[in-house]
C-alpha cells in the first residue's frame, strides 16, 4: 500500500473533496477501505497516519478527532472479516456463514454510530 502510492490517491481524493468538518468521516470510509488491504492496526497507522496528520493541519481539523476516525474506521470494518471469531467458531462449531450475517447487521449499526457521532461532536 505504501510503496506503491495507492494510500496517496485515497488521500489525495479525500483532501479534494473534504473540509475540516467532513475529514473526520472521510477519514472513518477510508480507514475501513484500507483495513482490507492492511489489516494491523499498527502497520495501517505507519500507513495512514502520516498523511492523515498533513490532510488534517492542512485543512485545520481537528487532529485527535480525526486520529479517533481513522482507529474507528480500522475497528468497524473488522466485523466484515471475521479473524476475531475463529477461537469462537472453534469453540461453538459454528460456521463463517452461520456468524457473517449477525456481523453484518453490527458493521452496518457501527457505520451509523460512528458516522453520526464523528459528524455531530
Amino acid at each position: 500500500m505504501q510503496s506503491s502510492g495507492l494510500i496517496m490517491v485515497f488521500s489525495n481524493g479525500i483532501t479534494s473533496i473534504a473540509n475540516e468538518t467532513t475529514l473526520p468521516i472521510f477519514t472513518f470510509l477510508s480507514a475501513g477501505l484500507v483495513n482490507f488491504f492492511v489489516p494491523s492496526g499498527g502497520g495501517q497507522w505507519a500507513v495512514q497516519g502520516p498523511i492523515l496528520i498533513d490532510t488534517a493541519q492542512q485543512l485545520g481539523a481537528d487532529l485527535p478527532k480525526a486520529i479517533m476516525a481513522m482507529a474507528y474506521g480500522d475497528q468497524w470494518t473488522n466485523m466484515l472479516q471475521p479473524f476475531w471469531a475463529l477461537p469462537l467458531l472453534g469453540i461453538t462449531k459454528l460456521r463463517p456463514q452461520q456468524v457473517l450475517p449477525y456481523s453484518f447487521i453490527i458493521f452496518l449499526l457501527g457505520l451509523v454510530i460512528f458516522g453520526l457521532g464523528l459528524l455531530i461532536f
